[in-house]
This record gives C-alpha cells, structure tokens and sequence, in this order.
C-alpha cells in the first residue's frame, strides 16, 4: 500500500505544473483602465475583448471597413456618431498563461541525490523548458474626440453613445470573414 502512495505520489509531482499568471478570461467585452489590464496599454479607459482570429486580423477589417488604405489604421480612426466626430485607437495584446514544470526540477534533484554529489551539472533543467506559456490575444481600444480625451471614462457625456458602438464594431468584426462584405454594409 505504502509502495502504491509513493508511486502516485512521484507520478503527480513529475506530471504537475504549479500556475504562476492566468491570462483573463472575458465572455463579451470589459471596459477597464488600460494600464490596469496590461502594462505598455495608455492610462486611458480601454474597451477589451478576446480575439479569437489570427494576427493582424482587426488591422486588416478596420483597414477594409473604414477604407483607410493603411494610413492611420491603429491610431487615429474616424467615426459619427449622432454628427459629432470620434476617433479609436486600437492594441493588439497578447497576455501569456504561465506554469512552472516540476519535472526537470525534480528530476536533476533526484538524479544529484541518487550520486551523492552537488557538484553535477543538471541534465534537464538547462535544456527544458521548466515554465510553460500559451498566448491569449486580446483588442483594446480607446475612444476620443476633440471634445474627451477619454470618451469611455464612466463620467463621460459621449460614453452612452460609444459603448453601443464598439459593440457593434467588435460584433461585426467577429462574425465577418470576408472584410469587403463590410464595405457594402456601409
């Protein structure tokens, strides 16, 4: 019995990672300080969602939907709303989840303790990866005007107006897949 405890015992250890940063999980959008979500993000209020398409996909849609013709596309976009002139920027973010791997930790202590010597090199530690990452994608905007330097903060006159409309835009850009369809629906 007491074989068997230590068998499964050795067996978790070498299988387990211990989660050092989980990467956040948002179901529709999240309206947040940008600094807060992710350092190198403006200190602006930022509309945040999860982007489940491949690299430069939102540059790509808001290029074609708004015919910038790559000028300006991240910065500086222009919209109406209710005949008074906006404009967002977008960040594409990637926030990795990262986990420790035990094993070749584990396994150079093991190995050293089973010589008898401290002095020996570790055989996996140095050529395994012992932290583990996987990249969620994240878009992050931020909304201005000539009027609001930040159009999203929650005592702004405009926020009522824009927040309908990043929805909208983000809905759109998740269900398109053929950007020039949004052209036609101008």
């Amino acid at each position: 019995m007491k074989k068997i405890l230590l068998l499964a015992a050795t067996g978790i250890v070498l299988n387990s990672c211990i989660p050092i940063r989980i990467a956040p999980s948002i179901k529709d959008y999240k309206v947040v300080k940008g600094k807060r979500f992710k350092r190198g993000l403006p200190k602006k209020t930022v509309f945040v969602f999860e982007d489940s398409k491949d690299a430069d996909e939102f540059y790509n849609y808001v290029n074609t939907k708004f015919q910038l013709q790559d000028y300006y596309v991240d910065t500086q976009v222009p919209f109406t709303l209710n005949n008074e002139q906006f404009y967002f920027s977008f960040y594409e973010v990637e926030i990795n989840d990262k986990a420790i791997n035990l094993f070749p930790i584990v396994f150079d202590v093991a190995f050293s303790a089973a010589l008898g010597n401290d002095e020996i090199e570790p055989i996996l530690s140095e050529d395994a990866e012992p932290v583990l990452r996987s990249g969620n994608w994240y878009i992050a905007i931020e909304v201005f005007s000539n009027a609001e330097k930040d159009c999203l903060r929650e005592d702004s006159i405009s926020r009522n107006e824009v927040l309908p409309y990043l929805r909208n835009l983000k809905q759109e850009y998740l269900s398109t897949h053929n950007y020039n369809e949004v052209v036609f629906k101008n």
